[in-house]
């Protein structure tokens, strides 16, 4: 499953489904797609996210030592999604999901 977050103050992002609704939880969102967020809440889902982010930056990083991939932190996913966020947020613009 994908998940496109959309604004009209930002181009549209698209992520896995799984951390997409991972981001959307520490956001403090229910897990539904569809979804949105009205431009007088976009500050305190960007706060919520970058704060989870900051907390999750300093837990150690779990890898995988049967990948041959590098692990992706959830802090690196989640820039273009706080872009986003952001630009919504000073442009007073919604945020969907579907």
């Amino acid at each position: 499953m994908l998940v496109t977050f959309t604004t009209k103050a930002h181009a549209d992002i698209t992520m896995f489904g799984d951390v997409a609704l991972a981001m959307l939880k520490m956001m403090g969102h229910s897990a539904t797609v569809p979804g949105a967020i009205l431009a007088a809440d976009v500050p305190a889902a960007l706060s919520r996210l970058t704060a989870a982010i900051d907390a999750e930056k300093t837990s150690s990083p779990v890898e995988d030592k049967d990948a041959d991939e590098p692990v992706v932190s959830l802090a690196h996913r989640a820039l273009p999604l706080i872009g986003l966020l952001a630009a919504a947020a000073k442009a007073e613009s919604n945020v969907m999901w579907k």
